[in-house]
């Protein structure tokens, strides 16, 4: 990371190795501590500055076993507030917290498609257990209560003797109409990012879920106590925005379907015009479109008052770069020109737009399990060799990004 000149290293930790059952009254394994004293240490020793996810989407499966794990709207938020008072404890070093990771991702992949631990969704012959009508925004409301509750840990407890900062980093892609002329088209565009992104950042700045959701959910989507809307409104010091792509958008007509997720719509790659949105990757949800990121940043600042905004995720994947010669992935163009266009609009929403985004974050530095992809997609800025040693060999792209830094 020295080399590369990178001025922070955003990773998550590890709830398990931390409380290995996970609960309040559940021991603290005290060697996973020392792990992350040495490693933020270790970072700081070389003037990188560390950026703290608690949670990443591995939430201990005791607290699964033991009362449903997110589902459950009493004892998860509980049990996360003393994870999080765990660590802002031990760490009072670090300066840069995010309580979760993609809450979205949680929520939709782990309990309405069932792609995500724990697989629950309503489609029997993928799990046995689950409401994918239901569930999603049951564990949606219950992450935003835990965040609530270990941001008013930090702040009160923390904060004004550490003097960091406290955020939740939200996932979201850019959206254009299908059809530009077609008031519904525009609407859905609209729309698609409510659901994906307000769905978590308007209760965080508003204290409320989007009207649009209200609209389609009923019922189904909860309300806040009073008690849950002051812990989570107010509750962002930045916003984190991870970002890949953007996509076209097209309204459906009729009633959604109970198991809907996207508003009543649909996400395409080409428009009306029949013109793609950008290059093709690895990825199948992801091609690559600056101008996108751009325009969400200005999105997203309009909408809540231009908050500072830290890009904690942003990069791609390189079509069939697993099946290439090493020398034909180490000179990762896509990749390096991916970074350098999306730098550029993010500069550009800074310096023209008065935009306020404070940092860019590249994923990934290094090949990694891509959670469902596994080891095949690659993100990596660095080649990592799974079948010899793990050896490491650092891409065009990495070379790049020494300079953007």
């Amino acid at each position: 990371m020295k080399e590369l000149g990178a001025k922070v290293y955003r990773f998550s930790l590890s709830w398990a190795r931390i409380i290995p059952e996970g609960g309040r009254n559940d021991p603290v394994n005290q060697a996973g501590i020392d792990h992350y004293v040495k490693f933020v240490d270790d970072l700081l020793a070389n003037d990188i500055t560390p950026f703290i996810t608690l949670l990443h989407w591995d939430v201990p499966s005791g607290l699964d076993k033991r009362y449903g794990g997110l589902l459950n709207r009493e004892e998860f938020p509980l049990d996360f507030e003393n994870y999080a008072r765990v660590v802002f404890k031990a760490l009072p070093k670090v300066k840069n917290w995010i309580t979760f990771n993609e809450p979205w991702c949680s929520s939709i992949l782990g309990y309405g498609i069932g792609a995500f631990a724990p697989g629950r969704t309503s489609d029997r012959e993928r799990s046995a257990e689950g409401d994918t009508s239901r569930e999603p925004w049951i564990v949606g409301h219950n992450l935003l209560v835990a965040h609530g509750r270990a941001v008013k840990v930090y702040r009160e407890e923390f904060k004004p003797t550490d003097q960091g900062q406290i955020g939740i980093t939200l996932n979201g892609d850019a959206t254009y109409p299908w059809d530009p002329e077609d008031p519904k088209d525009v609407e859905a565009a609209n729309r698609k990012i409510e659901f994906a992104i307000s769905w978590f950042a308007d209760p965080v700045y508003f204290g409320k879920y989007p009207d649009s959701m209200r609209k389609q959910l009923g019922d189904r989507l909860p309300e806040f106590t009073p008690e849950e809307e002051a812990l989570v409104k107010g509750s962002n010091d930045f916003y984190g925005m991870n970002h890949y792509t953007a996509n076209y958008v097209r309204h459906l007509d009729g009633t959604p379907p109970a198991e809907d997720h996207l508003g009543n719509l649909e996400c395409l790659f080409y428009n009306k015009a029949g013109d793609f949105i950008g290059p093709e990757t690895e990825s199948p949800w992801l091609r690559p479109n600056p101008q996108g990121f751009r325009d969400l940043i200005n999105w997203l600042s309009k909408r809540y008052n231009y908050p500072t905004i830290y890009v904690t995720e942003s990069g791609t994947s390189v079509l069939g770069e697993s099946d290439k010669p090493i020398d034909e992935i180490l000179d990762d163009t896509l990749r390096t020109e991916y970074f350098d266009t999306y730098v550029k609009a993010m500069a550009k929403a800074v310096s023209e737009d008065g935009c306020k985004v404070q940092g860019y974050m590249a994923w990934s530095l290094l090949d990694n399990f891509e959670w469902a992809e596994g080891y095949v997609t690659r993100f990596g800025v660095t080649y990592v060799d799974y079948e010899n040693d793990q050896k490491r060999y650092p891409k065009k792209s990495a070379k790049s990004l020494k300079a953007l830094f």
